[in-house]
């Protein structure tokens, strides 16, 4: 009977989603007989979605310039900076949905996954609501997101950076209208925006650094960018960007960028120096007839490389004081095999010297597992290459990953790739 069987299924203890419509179905009919029906159903959980912040912004400017017909680039407008008024909504929480707990068909409860919730971080000039899911500007300036951390800068604007200003360290965004001079250092937290020249000064901005007829280093000059570099020419300079570097060319400097390096325009010669980039390098000629050294790598984050290169040394200099250290222990353990007596000072001075023994024993072995981790981030990244849409002269070193090619022979419109474990060229 119908109750024999709702009996029974609370004796299994089944006492969530009983289907009575099946039940009183079966018990109508005239018998439905060795066929399996489905007279329980419990409820799946409905798993929720993790919170996230919703930007009002444009968070990823990747404003690159205009190369205009007769060859030459455009600096000036670039729409790399995001403008914004006060009381502009610039941020918001969307909350997460926690989702809904299931069911068994014995009543037990199923947790819908763990969702993750967001919050927040943001700078100076910016208000919060209560319910700290709302973020607006309290100033007209610009608004940038830096490792999501969301700014509003209002510009520090000159005329020139010399003896009339000094140096500048600003949180926010400087612009110059004329020239940099030498020896003087710009520090901004955004963008720096620079109108005219750029002489052998330091210049170090958390977003991009723009300017618009180039820099002439003269062997000191330093440009750190967290962002992009954009420049019309990079002359016997230091040039490091987060992003890309863009110019019409690059003379005797030391250029890293972490994506790529584009140097286009009329001109657009890497001659002298050694650039290296992520992922590409793009250029118009490359090297010199006369022969001037030329190294250009992609093809592995420079960063970590460099990071690589330091820990190489620190690992060098570790083995070296752990190898001055090892005598005097050695001497100290052979004289107490032979019963002889220490003074308290000398026992606390091997104390001292087994107890560096073992810091730097640590740090040995902490830096050589984060070297062999680095390691293996080495390999090439894929389509890693150099474009070059004109000449390739002997004198120049092409690296990507860690394979290497001297160019011995003039090459013209190629690209350079790593095939089969060597860097060999092939036709655009």
């Amino acid at each position: 009977t119908m109750d024999s069987v709702i009996k029974d299924l609370r004796f299994r203890n089944i006492v969530y989603g009983i289907q009575m419509s099946v039940l009183q179905d079966h018990f109508m009919s005239d018998g439905i007989y060795c066929t399996d029906l489905v007279v329980a159903r419990g409820k799946e959980p409905r798993h929720g979605t993790d919170a996230y912040i919703k930007y009002y912004f444009n968070t990823d400017v990747h404003a690159q310039p205009t190369l205009k017909d007769d060859g030459t680039v455009d600096y000036f407008h670039l729409n790399m900076i995001n403008p914004c008024k006060k009381g502009q909504l610039l941020a918001e929480v969307i909350p997460e949905d926690e989702g809904e707990y299931g069911t068994t068909v014995q009543g037990v409860k199923i947790r819908p996954r763990q969702v993750k919730k967001a919050h927040l971080e943001f700078g100076h000039n910016i208000e919060i609501s209560e319910d700290r899911r709302r973020l607006t500007s309290l100033v007209d300036g610009h608004v940038s997101l830096v490792e999501g951390k969301v700014f509003v800068s209002d510009v520090y604007e000159v005329e020139n950076v010399d003896l009339s200003t000094g140096n500048i360290d600003f949180e926010g965004s400087v612009q110059v209208n004329g020239n940099v001079s030498s020896n003087f250092v710009i520090r901004a937290g955004s963008n720096v925006i620079i109108s005219g020249v750029v002489e052998g000064a330091y210049i170090e901005a958390g977003g991009n650094i723009i300017i618009a007829r180039g820099m002439n280093g003269m062997a000191k000059g330093t440009l750190k960018a967290g962002g992009n570099i954009v420049a019309k020419f990079l002359e016997n300079a230091t040039a490091s960007a987060g992003g890309y570097v863009s110019t019409e060319s690059i003379l005797h400097s030391n250029v890293i960028a972490a994506t790529e390096i584009q140097v286009t325009g009329k001109r657009g010669f890497i001659t002298g120096g050694h650039v290296r980039a992520g992922q590409k390098i793009e250029v118009k000629t490359l090297g010199a007839m006369l022969g001037a050294p030329t190294v250009v790598e992609v093809g592995v984050d420079p960063e970590k490389k460099a990071e690589y290169m330091k820990m190489q040394k620190e690992v060098s200099e570790i083995v070296k004081n752990i190898r001055s250290l090892q005598p005097i222990l050695a001497n100290f353990a052979e004289k107490k095999s032979k019963g002889v007596r220490f003074t308290p000072d000398q026992i606390n001075y091997i104390r001292n010297t087994a107890a560096s023994m073992e810091t730097l024993n640590k740090s040995l072995e902490e830096k050589n597992r984060h070297m062999q981790e680095l390691q293996l981030e080495f390999n090439p990244q894929e389509r890693a290459m150099v474009q070059v849409r004109g000449e390739v002269y002997p004198g120049t070193t092409i690296i990507i990953g860690d394979s290497s090619m001297q160019v011995k022979s003039t090459y013209h419109y190629c690209r350079f790739e790593r095939i089969d474990g060597d860097v060999k060229s092939t036709p655009l």
